[in-house]
């Protein structure tokens, strides 16, 4: 469905985005996390087309998306900062939609708005922040896209509203088949709600994986040694983390396996723990930092 192949791009002097592939299947729920500054924004403006890659492709079903208004009129895009016309009334932001989209559903957008009850007579610079997000969610909900692109998408919104936003992305993927790319400093809600996740750190994707073998191959465990931990475990490849308190270790590792277990006997280890890691700490631990000073507890 979106196929990312080798893109970089530079903004000014600085490089950006350094030979990112990615490849999302349709009707799926993609997310992608990193710090401030780390490159979601441009990845996605270079997704939309909004940019022009320097280097690499981004297609769509087959097709670039730079320049391509036919692609464009099967993506929705809504910004963290929803820069609208200020002085337009709601009403009149529906019908620029509807000239600018084949596909605009009136009816959609009505059924929305019936959860969140925004009048149409409200001019746009009398929105708070979190109504301007959840009128540009309903906007390009309502333009019925094959794949929606979600640029920090629950900025602004409270508790509620947020969980209403989670249930109607669930449907519309669900009923629709829609294709989502969504980027969060809220890595609780991306946990629950994608199937796949890319971490990027300073413009290069540092860890791809679904979820589900996410947490089956990075892993925290606790160890009981028979004697003190060897320090030599700390440099194995899968070790991530070594941190020891009396008699018990936990280490972090990536690509837990049953291989590893008989390594850790082998150098006397009596017991191992499993325990799962959120998505937060599997974060932490795959950015590709120094971890020398980090704690694994």
């Amino acid at each position: 469905m979106i196929d990312i192949q080798n893109v970089s791009k530079k903004i000014g002097n600085k490089t950006v985005l350094k030979d990112i592939d990615l490849n999302i299947k349709k009707g799926s729920i993609f997310g992608i996390i990193g710090e401030n500054g780390a490159g979601k924004t441009t990845l996605i403006k270079c997704l939309t087309g909004i940019y022009k890659v320097d280097d690499g492709s981004i297609k769509i079903d087959d097709e670039e998306v730079f320049e391509n208004n036919k692609i464009k009129q099967r993506i929705g895009y809504v910004a963290d900062q929803n820069n609208y016309f200020t002085y337009f009334k709601i009403k009149e932001m529906i019908e620029f939609y509807k000239k600018s989209y084949d596909k605009f559903s009136i009816e959609k957008f009505e059924k929305l708005n019936e959860i969140f009850k925004i009048s149409k007579e409200k001019k746009i610079k009398d929105l708070s922040k979190g109504m301007k997000m959840q009128l540009s969610l309903m906007l390009n909900l309502s333009i019925n896209a094959d794949v929606l692109i979600l640029d920090e998408p629950t900025s602004g919104l409270d508790a509620i509203v947020k969980k209403k936003f989670v249930k109607i992305l669930i449907d519309e993927v669900a009923d629709n088949d829609t294709t989502i790319f969504i980027s969060s400093h809220h890595l609780g809600e991306i946990e629950r709600i994608c199937d796949s996740i890319a971490i990027i750190n300073n413009g290069e994707i540092k860890y791809v994986n679904s979820i589900e073998d996410m947490k089956n191959s990075i892993k925290k465990i606790q160890v009981l040694f028979e004697e003190k931990a060897q320090d030599e475990i700390k440099e194995w490849d899968e070790v991530l983390c070594v941190e020891s308190i009396g008699r018990i270790t936990y280490i972090i590792v990536k690509d837990y396996s049953k291989e590893l277990q008989l390594r850790l006997k082998d150098k006397g280890a009596k017991f191992i723990e499993e325990i799962d890691l959120s998505l937060e700490d599997v974060f932490i631990y795959s950015v590709g930092e120094e971890l020398e000073n980090e704690k694994c507890v």
